[in-house]
């Protein structure tokens, strides 16, 4: 899997999107804004949970925390984070390049409400080296997403 699935996912889905190899490491939110020239929060970051039985993918800005009371009312349980041997087998991307294109397996897309403040967010593209700059509500109907509001900003403050 891992970059040459997301390769194939825009290649099938959005042709025009390109997907930037950076030389360096871009497998953290600071790392990530630093190699693509923004502010971390407008890194999509994309964290692999279970509720339950129920496992699925979250993408939120670079600088929100997942929101455990939202969470839990959204969907009925706390969250639990897989751990990242788990997350490389059930997504098929290295902890640092997930990201909600090009999966494995067939999970369901959140996107938080937080990313929905900027014109462009910046993803990994499955390596800890790839990334894209997209839309976020493009990548929400690409990847079939329901927007959701589980985040708080790093003040504590709840997202918009």
């Amino acid at each position: 899997m891992t970059l040459a699935s997301v390769r194939d996912f825009f290649a099938a889905k959005a042709p025009d999107i390109e997907i930037i190899v950076t030389p360096e490491s871009s497998a953290t939110v600071a790392l990530a804004a630093e190699a693509h020239g923004v502010e971390p929060a407008q890194i999509a970051k994309t964290i692999c949970a279970r509720a339950g039985e129920r496992t699925f993918v979250v993408v939120m800005a670079g600088t929100t925390r997942l929101d455990n009371r939202k969470f839990k009312d959204l969907f009925g349980t706390k969250p639990r984070m897989l751990g990242g041997d788990d997350v490389v087998e059930v997504t098929g991307h290295p902890v640092g390049g997930v990201c909600p294109f090009g999966l494995l397996s067939t999970l369901p897309v959140y996107c938080d409400q937080s990313l929905r403040r900027f014109d462009i967010v910046v993803p990994a593209a499955g390596a800890i080296n790839a990334a894209v700059r997209i839309n976020p509500e493009r990548m929400a109907e690409l990847t079939d997403a329901v927007w959701v509001d589980v985040g708080q900003d790093p003040e504590g403050v709840t997202s918009a």
